[in-house]
């Protein structure tokens, strides 16, 4: 195979590339049976307030203009390479990767970041989901870590791989997820360096194993004969926080981490499960060559290591000597991230989305009741798991993935659960990413950042499918085939009860270009404008107003499809009246991902990944992944 430049490839594209789906034949062609006849452009639907509980309300008329909540002006696109925010804000550099949680941290160096040693001591890199929490006077940032990119991370003449043991240990300990304290003085704010509080939590670092599937054989290695410890949380992309005080991180793209030195001989179920997941079996580097150089990551030698990971993972941040416990009984799949809420009989609901073309989204609900100060032991791993299926008709059903509907049992749900989802015909969605529950009213919203390969056909005329081989024809959620700009999708419960079994929905937004589109589903919903263009939502927040925050991670060529939309960046949305207005703006190459507020919510945290050099140091620097603060110049409240 020839040399692959995985810095410059996405994991879709990588999992197209090794692990290409399956073909349906003889299936008929499916047209789409919503947009005719329930006109999302016109807002032909609402949930009891007209056009402007859609978020179809033009923005510029006068219904807009008097509904408006923002406290800033739109920032124009930017193409440079540096953050940028509206007038009347500022933003600062708190943290970046290679910066010391620990004084015996090792410096980084501009032109080769970090060595092994003292790896472990230092930010993560590539920012994403994070989470601020407040244990007494304190002030505890936890940040997800997701990914590294080789060529960055690693000597320039390695060509972006690991040479030796010591370059994976390196790699590990980069990823995971940093606990640290942030306190604000008079220069700012800054990482507490030494706080008994910080933590790094790596690839290397023990789990516990715990609901259905712990101690499953299929969780059983020579290291762990019982199935019940893990080593390390993987690919770590959004994250939640529990009403109890706990930090979610989810495990996403973790299949990539796993190869093999010689032809692995599998049982039946573990290679069905490999080809559902995307787990690679050629001989090849791939993107980490963990696999050359740590047996644990060796399909040929530990073909179970993989059905343990790609689970949600809490974390207390409060106790820096705690075990971290992977719940299993949330399911297993590509987590993007976790948004959590307490019902009205005072159940746990837990929302999540699998970050795959054609994959599902679920809820879990808690068996038992949530009370502050109360046993919390049960609430994730004795519950209920749904899948969602949208009806064209505007309404919705979460499935229970039970044994008597599945046919599998409890345990295998928890291991397998796309097949689960596929074996009572969810929906295949356009890849959900983070879902965000608004805490002024009862609803809750997903981003489906884009799907290029919906509505695609194969050579033989067939639809292209997921990983199931299910063809992803266009459905109602999902109308528009070949989707490079990516919706989002929002639902409220039944009665106003998030464990409710039925929902009704619609479209808050469909990204698009008007000015590249003049009409048609590609031009986007009335809400998209000249002014406001972007593509590819991803990550998504809301404020304790009630105003939505989107963050992007698409496209920014700035030309074709996608002209006017410059970097990727960070919006903020009225679900009263649909208005949509840029806030901020990344440097070039980079994704804006990840975002919280301080305790007194006159600051914004907000995550750069992978932005392309001179950011954030300067010419002839290594580009690193950081957290920037956002305030207010007048100090006021910006969340």
């Amino acid at each position: 195979m020839p040399q692959i430049n995985y810095d410059e490839l996405s994991f879709d594209d990588e999992d197209e590339l090794k692990y290409p789906r399956p073909h349906r034949q003889g299936f008929d062609d499916v047209v789409d049976r919503a947009i005719s006849r329930r006109g999302f452009l016109g807002g032909a639907l609402a949930f009891g307030s007209g056009a402007a509980a859609m978020g179809l309300v033009t923005p510029g008329s006068a219904q807009a203009q008097q509904a408006s909540r923002f406290a800033f002006d739109q920032l124009p696109p930017q193409t440079d390479a540096t953050v940028h925010v509206p007038d009347g804000y500022r933003w600062d550099m708190l943290v970046r990767w290679g910066d010391p949680l620990f004084s015996d941290a090792p410096a980084f160096d501009a032109s080769s970041g970090i060595p092994t040693a003292g790896s472990d001591r230092v930010f993560g890199e590539n920012t994403d989901g994070m989470e601020l929490f407040v244990v007494g006077d304190t002030e505890l940032l936890v940040v997800n870590s997701e990914y590294v990119n080789g060529g960055v991370n690693l000597p320039a003449d390695q060509e972006g791989q690991p040479a030796s043991a010591e370059d994976v240990v390196r790699l590990q300990n980069f990823q995971g997820v940093s606990v640290m304290e942030v306190a604000e003085g008079d220069a700012g704010w800054e990482v507490v360096v030494d706080s008994p509080f910080n933590r790094r939590i790596h690839h290397r670092t023990e789990m516990q194993i715990d609901g259905p599937a712990a101690g499953h054989e299929l969780l059983k290695t020579s290291a762990d004969p019982s199935g019940t410890t893990a080593l390390g949380t993987f690919n770590n992309c959004g994250s939640g926080r529990t009403p109890w005080g706990t930090y979610l991180t989810c495990e996403e793209n973790f299949n990539g981490y796993f190869g093999t030195t010689v032809e692995p001989v599998l049982e039946e179920a573990t290679a069905a499960g490999f080809a559902r997941y995307g787990v690679s079996t050629e001989i090849d580097p791939g993107r980490y060559n963990y696999h050359g150089f740590d047996p644990r990551f060796d399909l040929s030698k530990e073909p179970n290591e993989p059905h343990r990971a790609g689970y949600i993972v809490e974390i207390d941040p409060a106790d820096p000597t705690s075990t971290p416990i992977k719940r299993t009984a949330l399911g297993r799949f590509k987590h993007e991230n976790a948004a959590s809420v307490v019902a009205p009989d005072g159940r746990v609901v837990v929302y999540m989305g699998d970050d795959e073309r054609g994959e599902y989204m679920y809820k879990w609900v808690s068996r038992d009741v949530y009370t502050p100060g109360g046993d919390t032991t049960t609430l994730l791993s004795e519950g209920q798991l749904f899948v969602a299926r949208f009806n064209d008709d505007m309404t919705g059903t979460w499935i229970a993935l039970t044994p008597e509907d599945t046919g599998m049992s409890e345990a295998e749900i928890a291991i397998f659960t796309r097949m689960a989802a596929s074996a009572v015909s969810a929906t295949t969605m356009d890849r959900p990413e983070w879902i965000a529950v608004n805490p002024t009213s009862v609803e809750a919203y997903c981003c489906l950042t884009n799907n290029t390969k919906r509505g695609e056909k194969n050579e033989d005329g067939t639809l292209k499918t997921n990983a199931a081989g299910e063809p992803m024809a266009l459905n109602a959620p999902n109308p528009r085939a070949v989707n490079q700009y990516g919706q989002i999708v929002r639902w409220r419960p039944h009665n106003g009860d998030h464990a409710a079994a039925t929902f009704e929905w619609d479209l808050y937004v469909m990204a698009g270009n008007p000015t590249v589109y003049s009409e048609g589903l590609y031009a986007g919903t009335a809400n998209i404008n000249a002014g406001n263009l972007f593509n590819a939502p991803d990550g998504m927040q809301f404020d304790s107003a009630g105003l939505v925050w989107i963050q992007t991670d698409g496209n920014d060529d700035n030309e074709g499809d996608f002209l006017g939309m410059g970097n990727n960046q960070m919006l903020a949305g009225d679900p009263v009246s649909g208005e949509i207005r840029r806030f901020l703006t990344g440097p070039k190459g980079s994704e804006v991902t990840g975002l919280t507020w301080s305790a007194d919510r006159r600051t914004m945290f907000v995550g750069i990944q992978h932005p392309a050099a001179p950011f954030p140091d300067g010419e002839g620097a290594l580009p690193r992944s950081c957290i920037v603060t956002v305030k207010r110049l007048d100090n006021a409240l910006v969340g």
